[in-house]
């Protein structure tokens, strides 16, 4: 198997999790509106994952869909989701991040191999507060916002330009994230190796990335 030359870095899920309670976001979105509340955060999580809004990039419209599918599981009426969705997305603190176990160590496994970077599907605005937070500017060579681009994960062009600004072919570099569909979809589809490291499942199904990681720190016995 190709041992990589370089490792790019999935953020959210990958190196790092969210600190901030899910609960108090959710508690946030009915307090800006007055409105009764109903359901709970894992019903909304639960409801992204059905069919998205006609924008699926746009976060609000996303949110706006699953606060909808949530208030007519329990029988509410005219729901305003798209205030709903606002006042959860103004609640978010975007620095309340910390490292997942293990990615410390895998940065540093990276970094004594070749260059390393990260890509993440996330626009500046939003990922730039945990960029910080983590102090990932010190210990990688390139960030690439993808979110920002055109096309994201999983077309190839996020992947084709964190190569070139690391200066390494596709070919010897490796991807590392936590999703089969954007993360080892879009890195095999755009040439890379790929690294799944998912939080809970194991299974990749009809996927096949070169290595199926338990945590971040499994890459150093990879590079």
């Amino acid at each position: 198997m190709t041992t990589p030359a370089a490792v790019v870095f999935d953020l959210d899920g990958t190196l790092c999790e969210g600190t901030q309670a899910e609960g108090s976001l959710y508690e946030a979105a009915f307090a800006a509106t007055d409105v009764e509340p109903f359901g709970s955060p894992g019903e909304l999580w639960a409801a992204l994952d059905g069919p998205p809004e006609p924008d699926p990039e746009d976060e609000r419209s996303s949110l706006a869909a699953g606060f909808r599918r949530v208030g007519a599981q329990h029988g509410r009426r005219g729901v305003p989701a798209d205030a709903l969705a606002a006042g959860l997305i103004d609640a978010v603190d975007y620095s309340a991040v910390a490292y997942r176990a293990g990615a410390e160590a895998a940065l540093a496994a990276a970094r004594e191999h070749g260059p390393v970077a990260v890509m993440t599907n996330g626009p500046a605005r939003r990922q730039r507060p945990k960029v910080r937070t983590l102090g990932l500017d010190e210990r990688v060579d390139a960030v690439v916002y993808a979110g920002d681009m055109e096309r994201r994960k999983p077309h190839p062009e996020p992947f084709a330009r964190v190569c070139r600004a690391i200066e390494t072919p596709p070919e010897t570099t490796l991807y590392v994230g936590d999703s089969l569909e954007n993360d080892v979809a879009g890195a095999h589809g755009a040439g890379l190796l790929a690294a799944w490291c998912p939080q809970h499942e194991r299974d990749p199904g009809q996927y096949r990335p070169e290595h199926v990681f338990d945590g971040p720190a499994d890459l150093d016995g990879v590079v």
